[in-house]
């Protein structure tokens, strides 16, 4: 396939993945430009002759795009553009083109298409969280948490949130944010949660506040429960942003966390939707270390790995949960934005 179509079926195959994950208004931006894009535009013209993978799992062409446009609609640059936005009905399809047609020649629209996403789902700490009680139950332990592609770090101040898993109640009834997907199977066990220590990494770390409204740009606008919990996270974190290391995933892990096992506590490698957009080198690398840390861990001072991904020859996003001592063990399917879980661990 040449460069425009590569650009072209990776804008349709975003909006297949919008209209699954029920977002109609940014399936039909996706889809629209796939379809309607030429050379006439400054955006055209870099779009179609995309340098590198414009694909969803690859440079997330299609997603730059639409956050630089929420972005403009969201600082009142673009009024025509903004009255066909959520929570405005579904536009017509010409109507939308027409209003989309002079902001594809906006000098402040280019700069969006030049890095990736920086997405900060917080509907996934509900899912986090319930795996770490599968830790916290099974050693009794303070947790060290370690969150690879951290983005802002929203999902590392999980325990100040309140929680509602399957009919278990979590968290202090005064806190500002709730999280409550819906459930299915047992609840997870009931545990002490404690946080001994948090830190994080990311290639290009969100900093809070300042970039506060770059990283709303890119939730859907369709998707306002999202852009609510984001705005409730954010709100949270304005008071103690988590401090985070600007760092490679593999050369962070190797730094931070040594293979001599830690008494006391139960060190959590953990990340979320992440670790496919990693490099293939630094996968291996990371399993690698984490591989040998759990080498030494014992019981006393174990060690837990953490992933909410998409594994390869799975239909549905997983939460698996793998310690030393102990094993490997699927806990969950669940939703890629933390909507809802299917609880499968006995434990």
């Amino acid at each position: 396939m040449d460069k425009e179509g590569a650009v072209r079926a990776a804008f349709a195959q975003q909006a297949a993945y919008c209209v699954q994950l029920s977002s109609p208004f940014t399936a039909l931006l996706c889809t629209l430009f796939g379809e309607r894009l030429d050379r006439s535009t400054m955006i055209g013209r870099r779009l179609l002759d995309w340098p590198g993978n414009p694909a969803p799992f690859g440079d997330a062409l299609a997603l730059r795009l639409c956050g630089g446009l929420h972005f403009l609609v969201r600082s009142g640059r673009v009024p025509g553009l903004a009255a066909f936005y959520p929570p405005a009905p579904l536009p017509q399809a010409d109507a939308l083109w027409r209003a989309l047609q002079p902001i594809l020649d906006d000098d402040a629209l280019a700069p969006w298409l030049d890095g990736p996403p920086q997405t900060n789902e917080v509907g996934r700490s509900a899912v986090l969280i319930s795996g770490l009680l599968v830790a916290a139950a099974r050693f009794g332990l303070p947790l060290r948490l370690y969150e690879l592609g951290a983005s802002a770090g929203l999902n590392l101040q999980l325990d100040k949130y309140r929680y509602d898993l399957g009919g278990l109640e979590i968290g202090g009834p005064a806190a500002p944010l709730s999280l409550r997907p819906d459930w299915t199977g047992a609840p997870p066990p009931e545990a002490d949660l404690r946080i001994a220590g948090r830190a994080g990494s990311d290639l290009s770390p969100v900093p809070l506040p300042e970039a506060r409204e770059r990283l709303i740009a890119y939730v859907w606008p369709e998707q306002a429960e999202r852009l609510a919990r984001l705005e409730a996270a954010l709100a949270i974190a304005a008071a103690d942003p988590p401090l985070l290391d600007r760092a490679d995933a593999a050369d962070w892990i190797e730094t931070v966390l040594p293979l001599v096992p830690e008494p006391g506590v139960t060190r959590v490698v953990m990340h979320s939707v992440a670790f496919h957009y990693f490099p293939e080198a630094t996968r291996k690398r990371v399993t690698a270390h984490i591989e040998a840390a759990g080498a030494t861990a014992r019981s006393d001072a174990p060690l837990a790995w953490l992933r909410y991904e998409e594994q390869p020859g799975d239909e549905h996003f997983s939460l698996r949960l793998r310690t030393w001592p102990g094993g490997d063990q699927l806990l969950a399917w669940a939703h890629p934005h933390g909507k809802s879980v299917t609880w499968l661990a006995n434990e």
